[in-house]
């Protein structure tokens, strides 16, 4: 039986002791004055201010508190509302202006600097090469990584088998991803797309008011959010490949604080972790950023790890998918093999506009 099975079968376990050493860890801290005589606890947990970021951070500290009442009775954490760039300025593309690590900026600066001990992420949202001293430390089950359409007239019959007819003759669709818009031109060259950023309920007020015909969102925090009635279709990954990290919470801690990434690593999803590691390694092999319309999603089928990757151009004329099979504690490497495989047969000037852009 290999690592990862055994890791998965012992994950309830892993959890319970897991949770039972934050909770011993905690009382030990509350405890133990700092040489200035302040405690230690609460333990101070960093997150993006939007209501789906909170969301996260919440379920996060509740599903450590479930199991652990003591953490909650003692206040062990201490909830850090930070507003980021990415938040922020929602006139221009991610691309314009820096790249999706502007949702995480102010937040690895505040961890570096040890006003905070960890901060929870939207992993879709996280850069592949982390700000120096800081690193992964957890990664939580994936909810679905599907994207989906939400209409404008939710009076349009919609046909599962070709989701994309539903989309009237030159429709506006309103969305900020180049990874979604070259997916769709593809499939669509009559498609006409306009800027659309902020958060859930920001976007889906804007095309109420008829900014745009339609938008596309992630299906996970639609779910999360309590919001999937908002869904009028869902796109499978062959007709839309969901985004490297998308569906999966994510957990960063600075690299020197050892205590807490063994605690936190002990609590979370292995497959996960694993679906996570060849994803953001395909990503990174790729250089992708904001402005790059790259795809990624792994999935684990009966032991086996398949992993899709696909790059565009951004007007989608151009589109590549590949896929690679291999042995889960293999992600890396099959990450950066299929990232490999797929730059191979990209025409340099792909490269190059993405460069220039």
């Amino acid at each position: 039986m290999n690592e990862l099975k055994l890791r998965a079968m012992n994950a309830s376990v892993l959890s319970s002791d897991a949770l039972q050493k934050v909770a011993a860890e905690a009382v030990r801290r509350s405890h133990a004055a700092s040489p200035s005589g302040q405690r230690k606890l609460p333990l101070r947990v960093g997150s993006r201010a939007s209501p789906l970021a909170l969301w996260q951070t919440r379920t996060f500290l509740t599903r450590l508190t479930r199991f652990c009442p003591v953490l909650r009775d003692m206040g062990a954490f201490q909830e850090h509302q930070i507003s980021t760039e990415g938040d922020r300025n929602l006139t221009q593309r991610l691309a314009e202006i820096g790249g999706k690590g502007l949702f995480a900026k102010e937040i690895h600066e505040a961890l570096a600097a040890g006003r905070i001990d960890f901060a929870v992420h939207s992993l879709k949202d996280l850069e592949t090469n982390l700000p120096p001293g800081l690193v992964l430390a957890c990664t939580l089950k994936r909810e679905d990584a599907r994207d989906a359409i939400i209409l404008r007239d939710r009076t349009t019959k919609v046909d599962p088998a070709d989701p994309y007819a539903s989309l009237p003759e030159g429709a506006l669709i309103g969305c900020a991803s180049v990874r979604r818009q070259a997916q769709m031109l593809n499939r669509r060259p009559d498609l006409r797309f306009g800027l659309l950023r902020g958060n859930v309920q920001t976007r889906l007020d804007k095309l109420q008011a008829g900014a745009c015909d339609a938008t596309l969102l992630a299906l996970a925090g639609l779910r999360r959010l309590g919001m999937e009635d908002r869904v009028d279709i869902v796109l499978e990954p062959d007709q839309m490949l969901p985004a490297a990290g998308q569906g999966i919470v994510g957990v960063t801690v600075r690299e020197s604080d050892t205590e807490l990434r063994e605690l936190l690593s002990a609590i979370e999803d292995p497959e996960a972790r694993a679906v996570s590691t060849a994803e953001r390694a395909l990503l990174a092999e790729l250089d992708g950023s904001c402005r790059t319309p790259i795809g990624g999603y792994a999935r684990i089928e009966n032991s086996v790890l398949k992993l899709t990757g696909m790059i565009a151009s951004e007007d989608g004329t151009f589109l590549l998918r590949r896929e690679i099979s291999g042995a889960p504690l293999e992600a890396a490497r099959m990450g950066r093999e299929l990232a490999e495989e797929l730059r191979r047969d990209t025409p340099a000037a792909i490269f190059a506009e993405m460069t220039r852009a």
